[in-house]
């Protein structure tokens, strides 16, 4: 029986890898909040029209709010990186790093090692015990 228990906390731990190692290839922009600022507020004019209005108002407030972002300068930092298991994808991070960086990715996020990452992510967290 302490066989089987042993087995299926071997198995759980190995299954529940959220942190991933990755290695930086490139610095990207993000224009994530442009584009979400700008679809917003296309929205709401385009929905002058009715609802095709909105759709179609979204859609181009999308378009020139990361246009507008990107003009303006103020572009969010991302990276291109790539995973243990050779994919590429684009992530953000509040820190900078250099191409050929190992970094630790959790979810959509960046961190330079496990401890920071840990800490970042549970700064914000309100405790009872405070």
């Amino acid at each position: 029986m302490k066989k089987l228990g042993t087995l299926a906390l071997t198995l759980a731990l190995l299954a529940a890898g959220s942190v991933n190692a990755a290695e930086v290839l490139e610095e990207t922009k993000d224009q994530t909040t442009g584009k979400s600022v700008g679809g917003m507020n296309g929205m709401m004019i385009g929905a002058i029209g009715g609802p095709i209005g909105m759709l179609i108002g979204a859609g181009i407030g999308a378009l020139f709010g990361g246009e507008a972002q990107e003009a303006t300068g103020l572009s969010d930092r991302a990276y291109k990186i790539r995973t243990a298991d050779g994919k590429e994808k684009i992530v953000r991070s509040t820190e900078t790093f250099a191409v050929g960086d190992k970094v630790e990715t959790r979810g959509n996020r960046a961190f330079s090692d496990v401890a920071k990452a840990d800490d970042s992510l549970y700064d914000s967290a309100l405790s009872y015990r405070e």
